[in-house]
C-alpha cells in the first residue's frame, strides 16, 4: 500500500523535534511538502500558506497542524473541504466550540479528523490506566511546572488570547488525567495569574472533584527554571500510585512498574494511520473543556510583567 501522503502546516520548534522523527520513523507516512512562511527541511516543497500548497503543491493526502490554535479552526476547515485527512496538534483548537462543527465536515466528507494530545502516548500512560481501572481514587494531585523560556523561546502568541497561556503545557496533565481516572471529574474553583502585560495566565491552581467526590489539586506554573516537573500522584485503596516524567514512569508505592520507551508522537502517528485506514475520527475535547471551565470558573490575580 501506498503511504500517505503528508503536509505539515507550521514548521516551528515542536514540528522540527517531535513531528519529523516521528513521521520519518512511520513507514505508512511520507513528507512531501511544508506550509511555512519561514522554514522548511531541506530539499522539501515549501509554500507560504496552507491554501497556497493545496492549490499549487504536490499531491497529498492528510495535513498535520501545527500552528498555533488561533488560527487552527480556519486552516481545519479548508483542508477538510479539500479532500485531506486533519491531524490537530494540541489543544485542537482556540475554543470548544470550533471543534464540533470540523468533527461533522470530516464526517460528511469521508474524511478522518483527529485530535492528537500526544501525552496520551507517553509510555506509562496506558499502564496506569489499566491499574486504576475499577480502583477506588481517594485523591489526585497535578504538579506541572515547566519554563516557557526553554519551550517556547520567544512565541508571544502563546501569551495572547487562544494562546492559553500554563495551560498550554498545563491541558498535557489533563489529557493524561480525562484518560486515566476511571470517573469523570469537574472544576470546583480556580485561580488564574496574569502578568500585568499578557493576556494569558503564566500560573494556575486548581481544585476539582470527581464524581464519587474525591479531591483533585493541580497545580500549574511556567516559569519554573531549573528541573522540570510533570507528575501526578494518586492515592488509591491500592495505594500510592505515581505517574512522572510527563508520562514516562509509572511506579506504585516506589516499585516502578514501567518506564521509557517509544516516544509519544510515534504513537501519534501511528493511531493517525490506522484512524485513516479504518475510516474513522478521533476528536476528544474533555482537557479543553477543562480550560474552558478554568477561564470561566478562575480567579484572576495580577502578576509581574512577563518578558522574555
Amino acid at each position: 500500500m501506498s503511504p500517505i501522503r503528508l503536509a505539515i502546516a507550521g514548521f516551528g520548534k515542536i514540528a522540527r523535534d517531535q513531528h519529523l522523527p516521528a513521521i520519518a520513523a512511520t513507514d505508512s507516512i511520507e513528507l512531501v511538502a511544508v506550509a511555512s512562511r519561514n522554514a522548511a527541511p531541506d530539499g522539501m516543497p515549501r509554500f507560504e500558506t496552507l491554501a497556497e500548497l493545496l492549490a499549487h503543491g504536490p499531491q497529498i493526502d492528510a495535513v498535520a497542524l501545527c500552528t498555533p490554535p488561533q488560527v487552527r479552526r480556519e486552516q481545519a476547515a479548508t483542508a477538510l473541504a479539500a479532500g485531506k485527512h486533519v491531524l490537530l496538534e494540541k489543544p485542537p483548537g482556540a475554543t470548544v466550540s470550533e471543534i464540533a462543527p470540523l468533527a461533522a465536515a470530516a464526517q460528511r466528507n469521508g474524511k478522518t479528523l483527529f485530535a492528537a494530545w500526544h501525552s496520551r502516548f507517553a509510555p506509562a500512560v496506558e499502564p496506569a490506566r489499566e491499574l486504576l481501572s475499577g480502583r477506588e481514587i481517594r485523591s489526585v494531585r497535578v504538579e506541572w511546572k515547566e519554563d516557557v523560556r526553554v519551550w517556547h523561546p520567544g512565541q508571544d502568541w502563546i501569551f495572547e488570547p487562544g494562546g492559553l497561556g500554563v495551560f498550554d503545557p498545563g491541558i498535557n496533565a489533563l489529557s493524561i488525567l480525562t484518560h486515566i481516572l476511571p470517573r469523570p471529574f469537574f472544576l470546583r474553583e480556580a485561580t488564574l495569574a496574569f502578568p500585568a502585560n499578557r493576556g494569558t495566565p503564566v500560573a494556575a491552581s486548581l481544585a476539582f472533584s470527581d464524581a464519587g467526590g474525591s479531591p483533585i489539586l493541580a497545580d500549574f506554573d511556567f516559569l519554573q527554571a531549573g528541573p522540570q516537573t510533570w507528575d501526578i500522584a494518586v492515592e488509591t485503596d491500592i495505594g500510592p500510585l505515581t505517574l512522572s516524567a510527563g508520562g514516562a514512569r509509572l511506579a506504585q508505592d516506589g516499585r516502578l512498574l514501567a518506564t521509557e520507551g517509544k516516544r509519544e508522537y510515534d504513537g501519534i502517528y501511528a493511531r493517525f494511520a490506522d484512524l485513516i485506514a479504518r475510516g474513522v475520527s478521533d476528536v476528544d475535547v474533555a482537557p479543553l473543556a477543562h480550560v474552558a471551565d478554568a477561564f470561566m470558573l478562575g480567579r484572576r490575580t495580577v502578576a509581574a510583567p512577563f518578558d522574555w
